[in-house]
C-alpha cells in the first residue's frame, strides 16, 4: 500500500496543472485546411467516417491560419508556393506544429532529380515535427502522425522560449539566409 491510497475519496483525480494543460492541448488539435496536390485527397479520407480523426480531437479543420495551430502539408510545394506556406506558417499562433505528408513533401519525391520548380523537401521552408512518407500516404499513416505530434504535446514543458526563423527558398533553388537584427 503506497501512501497515497486512502487518502482521497473515490473519483478523485491528482494531476500536475503541467499534465492537465498537455492533456487539454493534445485533445484539442485543430489541423489547417491546406492541401497542394494528390496527397490531399487522403487527408479527406482520414476526416471521413471510416478513419474518424475527430476521435483523436483533430477533427476541426480550420479554414484559416489563425484558428490553426497544425499544419498539414500534403503534396508538392514548389517554390513559387513555398513563400506562401511559410506566410500561413508564420500566422500560426504559437505552439504550432508541422505535419509533413507524401513523398513530394519529404523530399521532393518523383520530382527531386529532374524538378527544377519544387522544394527539395518543406524543412527548407517551415520546421517539421513529423514526417509521414509514402506516395500518397494511407489515411492510417496520418493517423499515425498525428498520434506522434500528440506525444509531442504530451511531453512539453511549460517554458519560455522563443522560436527560430528558419529562411525562405527562392527559385534559385537555394536557400537565403535569415537577416540579423542587431539592438
Amino acid at each position: 500500500m503506497t501512501w497515497i491510497e486512502g487518502r482521497f475519496e473515490e473519483n478523485v483525480i491528482t494531476t500536475s496543472l503541467e499534465q492537465a494543460i498537455n492533456w487539454a492541448k493534445q485533445s484539442s488539435i485543430w489541423p489547417m485546411t491546406f492541401g497542394l496536390a494528390c496527397c490531399a485527397i487522403e487527408m479527406m479520407a482520414t476526416g471521413a467516417s471510416r478513419y474518424d480523426i475527430d476521435r483523436f480531437g483533430a477533427g476541426a479543420f480550420r479554414a484559416t491560419p489563425r484558428q490553426a495551430d497544425l499544419m498539414i502539408v500534403a503534396g508538392t510545394v514548389t517554390f513559387k508556393m513555398a513563400s506562401r506556406v511559410r506566410r500561413l506558417w508564420e500566422q500560426m499562433p504559437d505552439p504550432k506544429y508541422v505535419i509533413a505528408m507524401g513523398a513530394c513533401t519529404v523530399g521532393g519525391g518523383p520530382y527531386f532529380k529532374y524538378g527544377y520548380h519544387v522544394v527539395k523537401g518543406v524543412d527548407l521552408v517551415v520546421p517539421v515535427d513529423v514526417y509521414v512518407p509514402g506516395c500518397p500516404p494511407r489515411p492510417e499513416a496520418l493517423l499515425e502522425g498525428l498520434m506522434r505530434i500528440q506525444d509531442k504535446i504530451k511531453a512539453q514543458r511549460i517554458t519560455k522560449g522563443n522560436a527560430s526563423q528558419l529562411p525562405v527558398p527562392h527559385h534559385s533553388g537555394y536557400v537565403q539566409e535569415p537577416e540579423i537584427v542587431t539592438v
